[in-house]
């Protein structure tokens, strides 16, 4: 049995907010989890919005398992979450399960570059809203006949794929970020407003925030730049 100690309460919590969510948009949510050291990082693809949500957390010590430091497994997000002990900070790590597609393909771990053209937090905040209130608008506004899946599908595509600004993320990336808890309300004074960055490694883009970041791939690249772990 392999148990993950946690750094303190607050990641616990974290983490099993961030595991909530996931299993809110899919109730049999496979995660997988790399542990390196004191580094945890967990990877989840919520089926809405078509992206990686990486959610890192500390650990109060190293994995260990014989000679082994690391730890990469892929299990079910739901048996993780259930697993998860708050006031003792630990989580026991489940059996592991076979992992949907995207669980062999992820961002590559190094070689990230800043990349401009990225709006400040609340113009992100602000595009993620009026997106959400045009897609419920441009629905509601569907004839009876005509409110298929394909159609919805079709707005939603058209809508979530269009740019952030001048930086090539799609809007689907920060609404993701926003859903899981990684993008959240602004503080109420100005000073306090938490970074966004935007990072780019071959065909990957990743919105990095305090709280987790969302990968997606670019556009037209294919298949070409994919860590298969």
């Amino acid at each position: 049995m392999t148990v993950l100690h946690l750094a303190d309460e607050g990641e616990a919590a974290d983490l099993a907010a961030f595991l909530a969510r996931l299993i809110h948009y899919d109730r049999a949510a496979a995660v997988r989890l790399q542990v390196s050291g004191t580094a945890l990082a967990v990877f989840g693809r919520p089926p809405s919005f078509e992206v990686l949500a990486v959610r890192a957390a500390r650990l109060a010590k190293p994995y260990e398992s014989g000679l082994d430091d690391s730890l990469d497994v892929t299990v079910s997000a739901g048996e993780l979450l259930e697993s998860l002990d708050d006031t003792a900070a630990a989580v026991t790590v489940p059996a592991a399960v076979t992992g949907p597609p995207w669980a062999g393909l992820l961002p590559p771990r190094g070689g990230w570059r800043p990349e401009p053209g990225l709006p400040e937090p609340a113009a992100v905040r602000a595009t993620v809203a009026e997106a959400v209130a045009e897609f419920r608008s441009r629905t509601q506004e569907l004839a009876a006949d005509r409110r298929t899946r394909a159609e919805l599908d079709r707005i939603g595509r058209e809508i979530w794929s269009r740019p952030l600004g001048d930086s090539g993320l799609p809007v689907r990336a920060a609404h993701a970020a926003q859903a899981l808890g990684f993008l959240r309300p602004a503080r109420a004074a100005a000073q306090d407003e938490e970074p966004l960055g935007l990072y780019s490694s071959g065909a990957w883009l990743r919105l990095r925030t305090p709280y987790g970041s969302i990968a997606v791939r670019r556009a037209g690249l294919g298949a070409l730049d994919v860590s298969v772990r």
